[in-house]
């Protein structure tokens, strides 16, 4: 789990079908390094500090093991 800031969001005009109803937001880790993608569950907003997951947590999160997405926030 790692404590990130919501920098911007992705617009995307196709996306795969199981991830419909999730927004993908830009997160910029506060510990320093380069920022990425994740699917938002909580519904946060740019400029909000939350927690993401990553790996097979992050697909959990979302409610199914296959969806394609490697980081979530959760919180």
């Amino acid at each position: 789990m790692k404590i990130a800031t919501v920098v911007g969001h992705v617009w995307a005009t196709k996306k795969e079908s199981s991830l419909t109803g999730f927004k993908l937001m830009v997160v910029q880790p506060l510990m320093g390094g380069e920022g990425y993608v994740a699917a938002d569950v909580v519904g946060a907003g740019i400029g909000e500090r939350v927690l993401v997951v990553d790996g097979s947590t992050a697909r959990r999160a979302l409610g199914s093991d296959s969806c394609p997405i490697d980081c979530a926030i959760i919180g």
